[in-house]
C-alpha cells in the first residue's frame, strides 16, 4: 500500500494547488491513504471548517496540525466533531479535539498520531513518552501507524524518529516548510524524513511574502504577514508499506 503525506499547505495558493492536483495524483500513484498538514490552510495561519472541507472533498483522508491550529476560535468546536482533523496529542488534558485516531478504509485500519516538539517552541507534555504510549496502545488495533511530528529542531525530530522506529510505520517532520533530503527507512522498518516541506509560493519565505519577512528582521517589530503568490512548490512524500506488518518499504520525496 502507498500513503501520501503532503507538507504544510500555506493559504489559498497552496490549498488550490492541492485541490486541483490531488485527484489525479492519487490515481496516478495508486495512493491508498492521504494525510495533509493543514495548520496554515486558512489565510496562511490557522484552519477553518470550510478550508478543511475543501481538502476532504479533494480526497484527503486526514488533516494534521500544529501550533497554529488555535488561530480561529471557531475551530475549537469543529475539532470536537471532526475526527479527521487532529491537533497535537501532547497538549494538556482538556484541550479540544484529539491528537490521534484510527481510520478504517476498505477494511484496513490506519493509525495517525500528531505530536508537537518542545525545542524552540512553547513547552508541551513530552512528545517522546506520549508518542510511544499512544503507539503501543494503537498497535493493539493496527500495525499501520503514521506520525506527524510538528517540530522546529532537526535533532529533536531525528531523535523521535529513532525512538519510535520499532513502534510505527513512519515518523515524518513538519513545521519548518523546507523539504529535507534525508529520507530513509530506519531499521528496515520505519520511514523517516526531517521535514516534508510545504505547498506554497516558491518565491517566498516559507510561504509568505519575502519583503514582509525581510522588514520584520530588519526592524524587529511585529508584522502581519501576507501569503506569498506566484509559482507554487508542492512538497510531499510517498510511503510504500506492508499493510500486514506495518513496516515501511520505502519513502520517496515527491513534488506535484
Amino acid at each position: 500500500m502507498k500513503l501520501l503525506f503532503i507538507g504544510d499547505i500555506v493559504g489559498s495558493p497552496g490549498r488550490n494547488r492541492v485541490c486541483a492536483n490531488l485527484p489525479e495524483l492519487l490515481k496516478k500513484e495508486d495512493i491508498f491513504f492521504s494525510i495533509a498538514q493543514g495548520e496554515n490552510i486558512a489565510g496562511g495561519i490557522g484552519i477553518t471548517e470550510e478550508t478543511a472541507r475543501q481538502l476532504f472533498e479533494a480526497g484527503i483522508d486526514c488533516i494534521t496540525t500544529g501550533n497554529h491550529v488555535w488561530k480561529h476560535k471557531a475551530i475549537y468546536d469543529y475539532l470536537k466533531q471532526e475526527k479527521r482533523v487532529l491537533r497535537p496529542a501532547n497538549y494538556p488534558e482538556g484541550v479540544p479535539g484529539s491528537g490521534f485516531a484510527v481510520y478504517e478504509k476498505q477494511a484496513i485500519k490506519i493509525g495517525v498520531v500528531n505530536l508537537e516538539g518542545r525545542v524552540f517552541m512553547l513547552s508541551k507534555r513530552d512528545p517522546f513518552k506520549i508518542g510511544r504510549s499512544i503507539a503501543e496502545a494503537m498497535r493493539k488495533e493496527t500495525c499501520n501507524i503514521f506520525v506527524d511530528f510538528h517540530a522546529e529542531a532537526t535533532s529533536e525530530k531525528r531523535a523521535l524518529g529513532f525512538y519510535l522506529s520499532d513502534y510505527v510505520t513512519a515518523c515524518v517532520g513538519t513545521h519548518t516548510h523546507v523539504q529535507t533530503a534525508d529520507e530513509q527507512v530506519i531499521n528496515n522498518r520505519a520511514a523517516y524524513i526531517t521535514d516534508v516541506g510545504m505547498v506554497g509560493a516558491r518565491d517566498s519565505v516559507i510561504g509568505v511574502k519575502k519583503e514582509e519577512v525581510i522588514d520584520h528582521f530588519l526592524l524587529s517589530i511585529p508584522h502581519k504577514f501576507e501569503v506569498g503568490k506566484g509559482s507554487i512548490i508542492a512538497n510531499c512524500v510517498i510511503i510504500d508499506f506492508d499493510v500486514r506488518t506495518g513496516q515501511a518499504k520505502s519513502i520517496v520525496r515527491y513534488n506535484f
